[in-house]
């Protein structure tokens, strides 16, 4: 199993929602076998920075490339990103669940 893990910064605190809302398109493509958007608790007092988290499972590498080459995932890309200010992401390959 694959975890992706997106993390966002604003570029505006007032644009918070709107790339919440604009990365929950993200959740339509097929491929992944959960898909959540949220926004930050902010409750480290050592990272404040990150505003919205994007996590999904995915079954294998290649479901997670076909996410990525999927349309809808491109068009999110052009919306968010004008709004962003920080992008991190990380994919982690993990053991099934229940393994």
């Amino acid at each position: 199993m694959i975890r992706h893990i997106v993390f966002f910064s604003a570029l505006d605190a007032s644009d918070v929602e709107r790339i919440r809302e604009g990365l929950m398109a993200l959740g339509t493509i097929p491929h992944s076998t959960l898909f959540e958007v949220t926004l930050n608790a902010k409750v480290d007092p050592l990272c404040k920075t990150i505003d919205v988290v994007v996590y999904a499972e995915f079954p294998d590498m290649d479901a997670l490339e076909a996410y990525k080459a999927h349309p809808t995932y491109g068009e999110t890309t052009r919306r968010v990103k004008p709004m962003r200010e920080l992008r991190f992401s990380a994919d982690i390959s993990s053991p099934a669940k229940g393994g």
